[in-house]
């Protein structure tokens, strides 16, 4: 929770710094996740979730933008015996390139903080403490936003960290998501 916290104060600090420029909005969207497996090489199931949340595009240049935000993203994966869910908070900040008339190409660091990790196995719901609280990714994207100030999202995010406690595994979270957002005032 203090994570949470530090974060939403960081994101306040930035569009404090950058009011002038800024512009906020609020996302949502679909989540395909799944869980790679480093050191067997396999890949789970994906699993069907949602993210949603809110941004604040900041412009630095005419057609350069960073853009951080706070989304609550469902991840995981499917077995053959069940569903792991990992639930996040996410905090990505991108670099975004603006070119043509609302096309953006994005990609930038993302934090992680677990809120939850859950086991379901039929009826069966079980909490799971095998799971570190931080995940770092890397996210790439490309989004197209409208006169009006509604747009669509597509984006990749490649876990560069080991989202388990054990020494023996070596799991990181692979996440598509396709989205759409409003930017406020666009």
């Amino acid at each position: 929770m203090k994570r949470i916290i530090i974060s939403a104060v960081m994101l306040l600090l930035i569009e404090g710094a950058f009011a002038q420029q800024a512009q906020f909005g609020i996302k949502g969207g679909i989540n395909f996740a799944n869980i790679k497996d480093e050191a067997a090489g396999n890949t789970a199931d994906a699993r069907t979730g949602f993210n949603v949340g809110g941004l604040a595009h900041i412009h630095i240049t005419r057609a350069f933008a960073v853009q951080p935000e706070i989304v609550y993203s469902t991840q995981g994966a499917e077995y053959d015996n069940g569903t792991l869910k990992l639930n996040y908070i996410n905090v990505p900040v991108l670099a975004q390139f603006m070119f043509g008339d609302g096309f953006r190409l994005q990609t930038g660091p993302q934090l992680g903080i677990l809120t939850t990790s859950k086991f379901k196995s039929g009826d069966t719901k079980v909490d799971v403490d095998g799971y570190r609280t931080a995940d770092l990714a890397w996210s790439f994207g490309a989004s197209y936003i409208g006169h009006m100030g509604l747009g669509i999202d597509a984006r990749y995010n490649l876990g560069l960290t080991d989202v388990t406690k054990s020494s023996s595994t070596d799991l990181k979270n692979r996440v598509w998501q396709l989205g759409l957002f409003y930017q406020f005032k666009h």
